[in-house]
């Protein structure tokens, strides 16, 4: 089976679990999945599908997320349709390598710049989500701090509970 193939069947899978219990299920880059399994929405980065052309694609129901690693990127992505903007890598991180530096600076401006929600992304853990908090994020985005631990439920329930304090 094709990459793609195996992405549509996981995508799937992930959609039909979320759909169940609830929650907002967001592809991450491929447009194409996210309509076909029927995604709440999706996320692009900077070298994907242009905002702009990924909201004439999906229509206006759909969440359309953007990466983003300053003010101008920010501002380009709220005018273009985006619903959110990520902000990062605000840390060290060994998920993605050809990502750009951020920091808890870069959420203030963003912030300071658009409407919009930033999520923070990069790196991102127990020891410094507070940090990132206080700098304004609405949300984060975690790999390895939930991935890796011990307890993926318990840690993934700790993060979210810093947010909701």
């Amino acid at each position: 089976m094709s990459e793609k193939g195996v992405q549509l069947r996981l995508a799937q899978s992930l959609a039909f679990l979320s759909r169940e219990k609830g929650v907002t299920f967001i592809v991450n880059d491929h447009v194409d999945v996210a309509l076909a399994v029927g995604a709440d929405g999706v996320h692009v980065g900077q070298k994907d599908l242009p905002v702009a052309v990924v909201r004439r694609v999906v229509g206006p129901a759909t969440i359309v997320g953007a990466s983003t690693n300053n003010a101008e990127e920010a501002r380009r992505a709220e005018a273009d349709g985006a619903d959110y903007v990520s902000v990062g890598r605000l840390f060290e991180t060994g998920s993605k390598t050809d990502t750009r530096a951020a920091s808890t600076g870069t959420i203030r401006q963003v912030k300071a710049a658009v409407s919009l929600s930033a999520c923070a992304i990069g790196g991102i853990n127990e020891s410094n989500i507070d940090e990132v908090i206080a700098a304004g994020a609405d949300m984060v985005a975690v790999i390895n701090a939930v991935c890796s631990a011990p307890d993926p439920r318990e840690a993934a329930r700790r993060l979210a509970g810093r947010l909701s304090d």
